[in-house]
């Protein structure tokens, strides 16, 4: 059904892979739509309680495919397609701000596993989800201003919110990358775990959260 994500559900648990692995799991218009879609179709999906994301390969996302040169941040490059409602509902945002704001929206608890390298959307994505869990060797990085382009996906409105201004501006400013210790020390995720070369996705956290009653888990989720 899908051909840059894999979607896998099983007791409960939804597990979404960015699946180009060859690219690092790059950032695509397709993914995007494909993301969008599958939140769409988990949404509505009784059976589906928690969502993981995780990336296929030694990363997690790469940031945006730069494949397409400078028409990569062009209003056209990511222009909404029929694909999905949430495309047309947020009509106007920049393609990672299309998926944030879904993603935001999402009536399920949503967990980042991030087993590699996750720079600008790669990281940006997972700033509305509700736990995020990193490989302790991962790097990380807000580099827009390294690229000269400023901050995407409603990041300025999620970072701080996450971290405080202060620990926001540095890492957004600077656009250094940083390791999961960094991140774990400025609260930006929930615990650092097992080394990328034997990372999987978690497994425990989300069979705990299946045991969370369902009226209090949508309660928690609509934020």
């Amino acid at each position: 059904m899908y051909e840059t994500i894999d979607y896998a559900s099983a007791n409960g648990v939804l597990t979404i892979t960015l699946n180009r692995p060859e690219r690092l799991n790059a950032f695509t218009p397709q993914m995007r739509d494909e993301l969008l879609d599958a939140v769409e179709r988990a949404d509505e999906d009784d059976a589906v309680r928690v969502i993981v994301f995780t990336g296929a390969g030694r990363g997690y996302c790469a940031g945006a495919d730069l494949g397409a040169g400078a028409a990569t941040f062009g209003g056209d490059h990511y222009k909404s397609s029929d694909a999905a409602p949430s495309a047309q509902r947020f009509a106007g945002r920049d393609g990672g701000g299309t998926l944030t704001l879904r993603l935001f929206d999402c009536r399920k608890p949503l967990i980042a596993a991030i087993n590699g390298p996750a720079v600008g959307i790669g990281i940006t994505m997972t700033l509305p989800m509700d736990i995020r869990l990193v490989a302790r060797d991962a790097k990380i990085g807000f580099v827009f201003a390294r690229r000269g382009i400023v901050t995407e996906a409603a990041s300025s409105w999620f970072l701080p919110r996450l971290v405080g201004p202060q620990q926001a501006l540095e890492w957004v400013l600077s656009g250094r990358v940083f390791d999961a210790e960094e991140a774990l020390a400025g609260a930006w995720c929930a615990r650092s775990t097992t080394p990328m070369s034997c990372y999987q996705p978690p497994t425990t956290l989300p069979a705990r959260l299946l045991t969370t009653p369902r009226r209090y888990r949508l309660s928690c989720a609509g934020r």
